[in-house]
């Protein structure tokens, strides 16, 4: 009799190692890793806050934040990322070169504003001849600049000689170079544009959305492995960006706090962070003909070097995206 009781508490044992076995592996099951490269931009909030709401998507999003969005796709080339919120010169670029990769949403448009000095007067892209004007090398803003000077007829390099001269810094180094007067303008990205507008040492010349691509849409990329390969996880993480773009669109006394406590540590102000929305406002759409665009002007300017440019059609891909959207009931 003693012998089956110890024979039937061993197996009893057994059982409940078994069952919370199981319950570890479904609760890692589902509370699947998404690696996310995010770049520390205004615009980009709503991408960063999936990291909060995740748990209650099933899945677990650790974030790593780039400098920019060149960056982040090299974190996706070398296989640290299953996805990325880079704004769209960086993912063409990547894809022309082979990157296995999806582009899935667009979480944001907008978000570049030409700047000039506030002392100097500059009231249009054609009185930039003769100055100097910074960008970022490789950014969706170095393609906006060189469209509007191409429209508006002026020559440009990053050499003497031409109507314009380029110089490529980073982007807080822009507004630093504005601030000292090594630069006559920027075209710079939010929220710096509007902090130099705001600080008093900048004033606006333009929102650059007159050229062919428009308001540039900022993108989100999936690896195609994680695309194909990791699908149910892959659904969750579309669902919960939905979420929390909706979240940050519905809310703004959230957004705000997140995005300047949380992102920015304090360092944009309430103005700062109104007047870079206003011009970068949270979206989720993004579609074929826009990349296509976006490709043939890099391709006309020489942005990215690409040897054989991507066909939009063939790598944008957003049934993810709709899926998510009406499930959410969001049209």
């Amino acid at each position: 009799m003693l012998k089956k009781t110890s024979i039937q508490k061993t197996a009893l044992m057994l059982g409940m190692i078994s069952a919370s076995l199981l319950c570890l592996v479904a609760s890692a099951q589902a509370q699947e890793l998404v690696r996310l490269g995010n770049l520390k931009f205004a615009h980009y909030g709503a991408v960063s806050y999936i990291k909060e709401i995740a748990p209650k998507c099933g899945i677990k999003v650790e974030e790593r934040v780039f400098a920019k969005g060149l960056d982040a796709m090299q974190a996706v080339i070398a296989g640290e990322l299953d996805v990325g919120a880079v704004s769209s010169e960086a993912v063409i670029s990547a894809r022309a070169s082979g990157t296995p990769i999806y582009l899935v949403a667009g979480f944001a448009k907008g978000g570049a504003r030409l700047v000039g000095r506030a002392d100097l007067g500059i009231k249009s892209v054609k009185d930039l001849k003769g100055k100097k004007v910074g960008v970022t090398r490789g950014g969706i803003q170095d393609i906006l600049l060189a469209a509007e000077l191409a429209q508006n007829g002026l020559t440009y390099s990053d050499q003497p000689g031409k109507d314009v001269q380029i110089i490529y810094l980073g982007f807080p180094d822009l507004n630093q170079a504005l601030l000292g007067k090594n630069l006559d303008a920027i075209m710079q990205s939010e929220p710096y544009s509007s902090q130099a507008i705001n600080k008093g040492f900048g004033k606006e010349i333009i929102k650059p959305y007159d050229t062919p691509i428009g308001e540039p849409v900022r993108t989100m990329v999936m690896t195609e492995k994680f695309y194909k390969e990791h699908r149910p996880t892959a659904e969750k993480f579309m669902r919960c960006f939905v979420e929390a773009t909706k979240t940050f669109i519905d809310n703004k006394e959230l957004a705000e706090k997140y995005v300047r406590e949380n992102m920015f540590k304090g360092q944009v102000s309430h103005e700062d962070f109104v007047n870079a929305i206003e011009n970068s406002p949270y979206s989720y759409d993004v579609t074929a003909e826009h990349i296509q665009i976006t490709t043939d002007l890099m391709q006309k300017y020489g942005i990215g070097r690409m040897a054989k440019p991507p066909v939009a059609k063939d790598w944008v891909k957003t049934d993810l995206l709709e899926q998510a959207k009406k499930n959410l009931n969001i049209r």
